[in-house]
């Protein structure tokens, strides 16, 4: 799963539900303007196009918004998120406390950066910028997907299931590496092809030492795993130091280790067979 310019650039298709097939696509012959876009390009774009316009969000509960950016060639959307809360004790009813409880579009972008580091391609770029006087995260708009919500609502099925697992497991491993505690059906999003990317982080990257879930993580993309274990401090402090704060990149190391150990114990007692896969 190397990180290149397609894996950050939806194909043009219209979903047509049918009522067992799945999603249908009807393909669009000219590309996008935006497929000649190299990352830097993207980056690029992301921080300095002009916003030609602006429309809420009917989803979420972080304020974000939608933007049309414009540099004169290229118009494409973006997301901008500025939450930034910071609350000892969070509650949601009786069913919900959190201590130490963060919301920050920071962690959109320390998202994005983490998930390059380790070779994943389906968390779009994500940028810091001031908007509208606020610091905040414009992330690059997913053209023709559909959330997970969606998705079950329709009752559509996947295309390719097997697929759809695969990525289901990189997002439980990704989600334990950074304690996300958010993770829903609306920010998962899923391309025709069954392919997944992962949105919104706001609520991710907390102090907690443990593994939430490991009964969750039978299996580990290998790639991913590989670059898990790898994953050197120097350029990973490198790529967040401004974004994440010294606590935080404390306890994701924490969690590495705590990954990679289940991982490595899990292959021991099983082989790498019923451990390791590549997505399909």
């Amino acid at each position: 799963m190397n990180t290149t310019h397609r894996a950050l650039l939806i194909a043009l298709v219209v979903f047509v539900a049918g009522p067992q097939s799945g999603f249908a696509q009807t393909e669009i012959s000219a590309p996008p303007a935006s497929a000649s876009l190299s990352p830097p390009e993207m980056e690029k774009f992301l921080l300095a196009g002009r916003i030609v316009k602006k429309k809420e969000s009917s989803k979420g509960v972080t304020s974000a918004f939608r933007v049309t950016l414009s540099d004169g060639a290229l118009t494409h959307d973006a997301q901008v998120q500025n939450v930034d809360i910071a609350r000892p004790l969070f509650e949601v009813g009786p069913k919900y406390t959190e201590v130490n409880f963060k919301d920050s579009y920071r962690y959109n972008i320390a998202a994005y950066r983490l998930a390059g580091l380790l070779g994943l391609d389906n968390v779009p770029m994500s940028v810091k910028r001031v908007v509208e006087d606020k610091p905040a995260a414009v992330t690059w708009w997913l053209e023709e997907v559909m959330d997970e919500g969606d998705r079950r609502k329709e009752k559509l099925a996947h295309s390719n299931p097997l697929r759809a697992a695969d990525y289901y497991g990189v997002m439980y491993v990704f989600d334990e590496l950074i304690q996300n505690r958010d993770r829903n059906a609306g920010n998962i999003m899923w391309e025709r092809d069954s392919r997944m990317w992962m949105i919104d982080h706001t609520r991710a990257f907390r102090l907690g030492r443990d593994l939430r879930n490991p009964g969750s993580l039978a299996r580990v993309e290998r790639s991913l795993f590989e670059k898990l274990r790898a994953l050197d401090r120097g350029a990973f402090v490198d790529a967040v130091k401004s974004i994440l704060t010294k606590d935080e990149i404390e306890a994701l190391f924490i969690r590495r280790d705590r990954l990679v150990e289940l991982f490595d114990q899990r292959i021991a007692s099983l082989g790498e067979a019923k451990v390791l896969y590549t997505i399909r």
